[in-house]
């Protein structure tokens, strides 16, 4: 299978008004090992150093980094540096897919072994309450013995040409009541809205986050730290597996999608958690660099992105 190299760059930094005395994050920053990406090296850098560190895999198998900070600090920085291989996605046979309700209806046969893994991802969670009023919504497109990765691309699609992407428009906590009422909001939002309406049929939906790679205008050259964190939709069809769809950019994820983690929710993966001691008020300031190796090679960029690395 053919693949595209990616060099990721991801920075975060907290200023604080008061000093710190005590910090503990939970970071959700390495990319995920799947059928169609590799990781070839990752690096975190933590700025100040922490005293405790640990690696481990969460529930649902994403890597996390689990931090204990006791140096005095008013500014943290965390840089994750990574390179990753990344594989076209198989084209599903969505025409000749089960019909949508044979699938909601297997998934409720109590103890049927195989499918007791994406029945955990039909359910209300944080950031996600399965509504009528998105069972409403999504039932335009699962029509009566449509095929399910048919319906699902429909309202891939759908949700694409009815919502409008507004950076402003939203926070985190905003209801999906009030996405579907306003219908304007970021990745984050759409990808929570289209996971509500499958959940809301039964049919099971989980968040992916990620990075997506960002084409500048014509003639103009790609900027340094203008990409952001991205997130997209997974949705389990048996037979098939999970199929992920990307309903900001109406495609299905492939070589320029990377992929973090997943997860019920936004919730379940947040890139950077944690609770402090101290601090008062905070800004924060995020930025995401992601460059094809061959852009990359000539860089400053990669030579600190690159050494010393961690290799697998």
């Amino acid at each position: 299978m053919s693949s595209e190299r990616y060099v990721v760059m991801h920075r975060t930094r907290y200023r604080y008004a008061w000093p710190v005395t005590l910090s503990r994050q939970l970071l959700h920053l390495t990319p995920r090992k799947t059928p169609r990406q590799r990781t070839q090296a990752h690096r975190i850098d933590i700025d100040p150093p922490p005293v405790e560190r640990e690696s481990r895999s969460d529930y649902f198998g994403n890597a996390i980094e689990q931090l204990t900070i006791a140096q005095t600090h008013d500014t943290l920085e965390v840089f994750s540096h990574a390179i990753v291989d990344v594989g076209a996605a198989e084209c599903p046979q969505t025409a000749v897919s089960p019909p949508w309700e044979h699938v909601r209806d297997r998934l409720r046969q109590v103890g049927t072994a195989p499918l007791l893994e994406p029945c955990q991802f039909v359910y209300t969670s944080p950031h996600v309450e399965p509504l009528m009023a998105l069972a409403r919504y999504a039932r335009l497109d699962f029509h009566r013995g449509r095929p399910m990765l048919d319906a699902t691309l429909a309202l891939m699609r759908r949700i694409h040409r009815d919502f409008e992407f507004d950076p402003e428009a939203t926070t985190v906590s905003t209801p999906l009541e009030t996405l579907l009422r306003e219908k304007r909001g970021v990745c984050q939002d759409l990808a929570h809205f289209m996971i509500g309406c499958l959940r809301s049929l039964g049919l099971p939906a989980r968040y992916v986050s990620g990075y997506l790679l960002t084409e500048p205008p014509p003639g103009q050259p790609r900027l340094i730290g203008a990409d952001a964190s991205h997130a997209w939709v997974s949705v389990f069809c048996p037979g098939q597996g999970w199929l992920d769809v990307d309903p900001t950019n109406c495609v299905q994820p492939g070589k320029q999608h990377i992929t973090l983690a997943w997860g019920r929710d936004f919730s379940d993966v947040t890139p950077m958690r944690g609770v402090i001691l101290g601090g008062g008020e905070h800004t924060v300031d995020v930025s995401v660099t992601v460059l094809p190796e061959h852009e990359a090679g000539t860089a400053e960029l990669l030579r600190k992105a690159t050494q010393p690395l961690e290799r697998e």
